[in-house]
């Protein structure tokens, strides 16, 4: 029997793990084998999962608790269960997926099992991201429509920007002095002047 590992990720610094965290101990994975990181799952540029991968060897095993902790998408979740399962010859177990353990039956129809319902589970999940995703876009188009506005409000343009504008646009000023005199970056004073100009 090798070592066992965990493998724990958040999107973000605020989220918290303490649900992953819960479910390795109960798998009895020693609190110093599990790999944490605080990273969006959008690409595989995580430290933590790295060290993971480069420490584990054939016969160790390695908890997750769900299989979309491994990415995000169908093909990254495909190339990491090989990477681990048939590169690095250890075994994966998704604990809310009971039957995405590569222990259970070392056979070929096991391994066949497994992994159809792991390529089905990650087509179905990145779906739902796609769905997700469109619906989100969907929803911020109908606002758009119904005039709602997105970002911050702009801030109130100066007092004297009209006056100052004038001569700008007469080509009295340079767009860094007209900035200066409005007190605003120079880029801000030209897309204010630009807006301005279009009404």
């Amino acid at each position: 029997m090798g070592n066992v590992y965990g493998y724990v990720r958040v999107s973000t610094k605020e989220q918290n793990e303490d649900r992953q965290m819960i479910a390795l101990a109960e798998m009895d994975v020693p609190r110093e084998n599990i790999y944490i990181d605080k990273i969006s799952g959008k690409d595989f540029n995580r430290p933590q999962y790295k060290k993971l991968i480069k420490k584990i060897k054939a016969g160790d095993l390695v908890y997750i608790k769900s299989i979309d902790r491994l990415g995000r998408n169908y093909d990254e979740v495909m190339e990491q269960w090989r990477v681990i399962t048939k590169e690095k010859g250890a075994d994966l177990a998704v604990i809310d997926m009971p039957l995405l353990d590569t222990r259970r039956e070392k056979n070929l129809l096991g391994t066949f099992i497994s992994d159809l319902v792991l390529a089905l589970l990650s087509y179905v999940a990145e779906n739902e991201r796609g769905t997700i995703r469109k619906r989100q876009a969907e929803g911020i188009a109908a606002a758009k429509e119904r005039g709602v506005r997105f970002g911050r409000p702009p801030k109130s343009l100066p007092e004297n920007f009209y006056e100052v504008y004038k001569r700008w646009d007469a080509g009295m000023l340079t767009n860094e002095a007209a900035a200066k005199e409005c007190g605003m970056p120079t880029t801000s004073f030209r897309y204010r002047a630009a807006e301005y100009k279009n009404g």
